[in-house]
């Protein structure tokens, strides 16, 4: 079997056959995105790969659930926040506070200082506005597929996205990297 040439569509009729390869090839095309996914969400490397673990475990088990196999990256990822949230909820008395006032005056940062400040500025923003932003710059979702795996309407993803990029606009808007003008 070519890697690239079989279709998820297939892979999962093969996989419903009991064919474990199958699913094994859905694994490994899959698996990436779904921890970079949880990575920004959870920002624990081994939470995201022990809930990665768990969301392919849970799909494996449920692909027989699947009503339209050509919609299984938005399936999977819905599986994905459901097991993130389900966390979440779990450790949640932790409470998290910010690093100072978003308006402060920021000096100019090196790369990787940019990306902690990004990191941060995510931080700053409520779960579903993180989410949105993840689901739709990270991951390259379309909007119908981001209102299927977050189960609400196109608007409201709009809403939340649109609110999120205002508030990292404005957070990240003092920072200029090394050698910018």
């Amino acid at each position: 079997m070519i890697f690239r040439e079989v279709e998820d569509p297939d892979l999962i009729a093969r996989t419903r056959r009991g064919k474990v390869e199958a699913y094994n090839i859905l694994v490994s095309r899959w698996e990436k995105r779904v921890f970079n996914y949880l990575l920004r969400l959870m920002g624990d490397r081994e939470d995201a790969m022990d809930l990665s673990q768990e969301v392919f475990l849970k799909a494996y088990q449920n692909l027989g659930k699947l009503q339209d196999p050509s919609r299984f990256g938005p399936w999977l990822f819905r599986i994905a926040h459901n097991e993130a949230y389900s966390h979440l909820r779990r450790r949640r008395p932790e409470v998290e506070l910010g690093d100072g006032p978003a308006g402060a005056a920021r000096p100019r940062l090196e790369p990787l200082e940019l990306s902690v400040a990004v990191r941060r500025a995510l931080e700053l923003l409520s779960d579903d506005q993180r989410e949105a932003v993840i689901l739709k710059i990270y991951q390259g979702f379309k909007f119908e597929e981001m209102a299927e795996v977050l189960d609400c309407p196109v608007s409201t993803i709009k809403s939340r996205l649109y609110a999120a990029l205002d508030v990292l606009k404005e957070t990240l808007a003092p920072i200029h990297p090394r050698g910018a003008q």
